[in-house]
Formats: C-alpha cells, structure tokens, sequence
C-alpha cells in the first residue's frame, strides 16, 4: 500500500468540518504523504459527489505497545452526502453477535473478531451484512493516534460522572483538562463503567467531538502537516490518494449536520463469554437512517442476526431471564445483572 493524507481521515474520525480544511488546502501535497491507502482507481461516486459511507475501525493494536494485529476496539459506519450537507454516524458495539462474513457461512462470533480474522475487508463486509447496506470504504486507526491527536490540539475538558483507572491514569469523577495519555485512558476504559462498551462508546465520541472542535482553529490547522507526518503509520484505509483530494474538495458540506448514534444491546452469555444481542427493532431502524443518508431505498433487513431473533422472540422482554437459542447448536443464556 502507498503512503497518502490523513486529512480526511481526521476529519472522519473526528467528524471535523472539513469547510475548515478548505481553506488550508494548500497544505494538503504535504499532508498527502502520510497514511498508507489503497491503490484503487478514482471511485465516480466520489468524483460524482455523491453520498459514500465507509467503516472506521479503532484497532487497539499499539495503543497499550502490542504489535500483533489486535481486534477492532471501536466500530463506527459514517455515511457522508454533500447534497443534504448530513453526515450520520453509527457506533456499534464491539461483542455485538455476528455472523462473520466469510466463505464458509455459519461462523458466529463478536463482531469486533472480523477484523483479526480477515483485516479491514472483512470487517467492512461483516458490517456491511449486519446493518444490510454496502460500505464503500474503510479507515484503520491505531487507538494510539488518539493520544497525539489529543496532545496537538493542547488537550481537551471533559465532566465525567465516574472514576477512570486504566494503564497507571487515574481520572477521578468532575472536570478535568486531559492530555493525551489521560484521554487515552478515559476512551478505552470499558469494564469500571457501569454501561460497559456503551459508555465506552460515549466517552469516545465526546472526545473526538472535543478535537473535532479545536482542531478547526487557525493555530492548530496551519500546522496540521505534521500531525500527518506523526499519524502515518497509525492509519491505514483504502481511499486512495486522489480520492482523498476529492473528499477534501467535494464533501465538505456533509459536516452541516452531524448525527451520532449507538446500536444497543441486550447481554446474553455464550460459553462464558458475554455478547451483545441488537434487536431486530433497532438493526432496521439504523440500517433505514444510513440508508436515507446515502440516498437509497429502505430495505428489510434479512440475514443471520434477524434470523436468531426471530427464533428468539422471547429473548427481548423484561419480564424474566430468557435463553437465545439455535446459534450454531449453542444455548445463549441472557445475562440479568447491567453491570457488565
């Protein structure tokens, strides 16, 4: 793969506005060298200007000094439409129970696996057969890009209603200003919090939002080539080069409205493991919300998760522990106690 810019994919992950690097673009040759892409030819639908949605994978894979392939840390699908001027993101929940998308079939797992099974292809094409729509493209980023994106924009605020304590940074509950250690730390911690990946999720987003915010003032984008030079080799994706200048030129009205949501689930243990089991109820209604981002018909979502809850009806009410049955001959027994 070549080396290419990240400014997009910053503007992605971050869901920065990308009007903002408009008027840098004069760095972007210098910013064009930094991420490794693929080598595709220019997609139409880019050059078109038309709605694209792509899969951003944070992989904790570095983050902590590993240097194995790691799972995906955080999941989210952006869909971009310059025309509506909306971007629309969706977090999905990294146990969520899927059916991988390989070629044998029957191969149920958390969804978070696809990606140290078969890389980013085969995590966009899980995804893509979960939500029941085409990903076009997809960004990898080493959870340790946070942490420099963090320190660039000289650290950000946050309130937090819990005490964080990962890797020796200890956030305890109130305001706090982070570096990027500390907002590492406040974005991966999963297990203290009492809504587990969930709150998780937020946190991450409030942090993104926060850079997002900051990275858009003059001081900070004049000097943005060297934050490129840095994340190099944290990102990787299958834009291409060219298609990244495209993205810079034609998609920047898509940061008018920015729509962030999660997929829920609900907790139910297989072989010890715990899963997250989305609702038929909630896959649709948020494979309909990318869908009318991207300009595309709604759709019935038909696959292996809406198959299992369909066999399952029981699983989802209130009233008393249940079992989620049929996935591969294994009984799933829900999991009662909200604290995982």
């Amino acid at each position: 793969m070549k080396k290419i810019s990240i400014v997009i994919v910053i503007s992605s992950i971050v869901v920065i506005s990308l009007t903002a690097l408009g008027f840098y673009l004069h760095q972007e040759d210098k910013a064009v060298d930094a991420i490794k892409t693929g080598s595709s030819r220019i997609s139409k639908q880019i050059d078109q200007r038309k709605p694209i949605s792509f899969l951003l994978l944070g992989v904790d894979t570095g983050a902590d000094g590993s240097v194995d392939r790691g799972l995906s840390d955080s999941m989210m699908v952006v869909t971009l439409n310059p025309a509506q001027e909306a971007t629309v993101v969706y977090s999905i929940p990294r146990d969520s129970l899927a059916e991988m998308a390989d070629d044998h079939g029957g191969n149920i797992q958390k969804i978070n696996a696809a990606y140290e099974i078969g890389k980013a292809k085969m995590a966009k094409k899980t995804v893509s057969q979960f939500l029941g729509r085409p990903i076009d493209y997809s960004v990898t980023v080493d959870m340790g890009a946070l942490k420099e994106l963090v320190d660039f924009v000289g650290g950000i605020t946050i309130d937090t209603v819990i005490d964080v304590n990962l890797n020796g940074q200890v956030i305890p509950q109130g305001h706090h200003h982070l570096n990027g250690d500390q907002a590492l730390a406040y974005s991966r911690m999963r297990y203290q919090d009492p809504r587990g990946d969930y709150g998780r999720q937020l946190r991450q987003q409030e942090v993104l939002k926060q850079v997002a915010q900051k990275i858009q003032k003059p001081k900070y984008l004049m000097n943005i080539g060297d934050l490129m030079t840095k994340l190099g080799q944290k990102i990787s994706t299958d834009f291409t080069a060219d298609q990244v200048k495209q993205l810079i030129r034609n998609y920047h009205q898509s940061s008018g409205e920015i729509v962030s949501s999660q997929l829920l689930g609900k907790t139910a243990w297989l072989n010890g493991s715990a899963y997250q089991i989305i609702s038929t109820e909630d896959l649709q209604a948020a494979s309909n919300r990318l869908r009318e981002n991207l300009a595309l018909p709604e759709q019935t979502l038909t696959n292996t998760e809406t198959r299992l809850n369909d066999m399952n009806p029981a699983f989802f009410d209130d009233e008393s522990p249940t079992t989620y049955f049929n996935v591969r001959g294994y009984n799933v027994t829900r999991y009662t106690n909200n604290t995982d």
